[in-house]
């Protein structure tokens, strides 16, 4: 899954104008600047404390609507433009009860691979998240209904900009596949820099291994279960 549009003579074009493009990635740059100086202030502080439940709703329902907006953004201001659509862009077809077990079982598999290595490299290299993130994390019944929500919003929306529209936009623009995983892996884990310099490579790491699956299967469908199940779990039973 490395285009929405082919040319079998001029090989993959752009799914979108390259100035919707670097307006996204500015605008995410930006947004990741913004998060990694809050971060910063807040471990200067010694502000480790649960936030109000109030506020995490309020948090987590800010989260929903930035990922559905990035959607939004894309589909509306790019792929339309283009001539692309977003099933164009998420690829495969759940037209049958096989083909929803094939990548429910796909997705399984990329999960316990990623939580292998994630452990793996935690063990060598102790935790990568930044201390205050875990703040951010579900601990009452409501917050826990709206993580899975947010989780969920997340493997679609993230999955789907930047394996799907990313991934598109730079093998058009560099003609080659590898790079193009290569680049969206990198702008995914410079875009969670908020997290810390540790969870930034990790979090790449995590963008080639999704890009891969994407490539491998021709959909982003798997990944967008992968990545949904391990935001999940992450959050509520801290794996």
């Amino acid at each position: 899954m490395t285009t929405a549009i082919a040319d079998p003579i001029a090989g993959p074009r752009p799914v979108a104008s390259y100035r919707h493009t670097a307006l996204l990635i500015g605008v995410m740059l930006v947004m990741a600047g913004m998060g990694a100086f809050f971060q910063y202030r807040a471990a200067s502080s010694g502000a480790t404390t649960l936030p109000h439940p109030q506020r995490m709703a309020g948090l987590y329902l800010s989260l929903i609507a930035m990922e559905w907006g990035l959607v939004l953004y894309i589909w509306r201001a790019g792929l339309r433009l283009a001539g692309a659509s977003l099933r164009d862009l998420i690829g495969g077809r759940w037209n049958s009860p096989r083909a929803v077990a094939t990548d429910v079982l796909l997705a399984a598999s990329t999960w316990g691979v990623w939580t292998g290595l994630s452990w793996s490299i935690d063990r060598v290299l102790g935790p990568g998240h930044a201390a205050s993130v875990s703040s951010m994390l579900p601990h009452q019944p409501l917050d826990i209904a709206l993580w899975i929500a947010v989780s969920m919003s997340a493997g679609f929306a993230e999955e789907l900009v930047f394996r799907g529209y990313f991934q598109a936009q730079f093998h058009a623009l560099t003609r080659n596949a590898s790079v193009a995983l290569a680049l969206q892996a990198i702008l995914f884990g410079v875009t969670h820099g908020y997290q810390g310099v540790r969870a930034c490579v990790t979090i790449t790491l995590y963008g080639l291994l999704m890009g891969a699956l994407a490539n491998a299967r021709g959909s982003l469908r798997p990944g967008m279960v992968a990545h949904a199940w391990t935001d999940i779990a992450a959050g509520i039973f801290r794996i």
